[in-house]
């Protein structure tokens, strides 16, 4: 009876733990279960950055071009052979305009729960591949990429919006 009593609690502290971890509930984009953060990579789960997107499930490197160098690295890694070096789609969806397979997509909340916990297709999850806080990096790169109508970004600041200017691909590609 002790060994339940114990093992009762080990798994309510498990859990109180994850669920502290994120005060916004995350799901997955296809099965609509809980994303579980624990298998997140343990490098970066307490950036700034990572902080905030799990308090609000905003992505505050979208503001910040100085991480988009990092963000195109991470993502010609780890995206780009599938979605394109430019976003434009390959294997995989197009990320640089204003249509989502997954429509959440579009917030920044629905890129992170797609890029984690992985779709449909060959778009598998993430968690063992970056750390939360490049999978935030790499959120603002795609946003970065964008050439559709601002008015259709939602996760463009009122600012951003009026300032907005579509990507230019560098080489020449397009």
């Amino acid at each position: 009876m002790r060994k339940l009593k114990v093992l009762s609690a080990a798994i309510l502290v498990g859990m109180t733990t994850a669920s502290a971890l994120a005060a916004v509930q995350l799901y997955h984009t296809v099965e609509g279960t809980a994303l579980d953060l624990s298998f997140a990579l343990e490098e970066g789960r307490d950036t700034e950055a990572v902080k905030h997107f799990l308090a609000t499930g905003e992505d505050l490197y979208t503001t910040q071009e100085a991480v988009l160098p990092e963000g195109e690295s991470l993502y010609l890694t780890a995206c780009s052979g599938c979605h394109g070096h430019n976003g434009e789609g390959k294997i995989g969806p197009g990320l640089n305009d204003d249509y989502w397979t997954y429509p959440k997509n579009g917030t920044d909340k629905g890129l992170f729960e797609t890029i984690y916990g992985g779709a449909q297709g060959m778009m598998g999850p993430q968690y063992g591949n970056l750390t939360l806080d490049e999978m935030l990096k790499v959120i603002a790169w795609v946003r970065h990429l964008y050439v559709g109508d601002p008015d259709k970004a939602d996760w463009l600041t009122p600012e951003q919006r009026a300032n907005f200017t579509p990507y230019e691909p560098k080489h020449g590609t397009k």
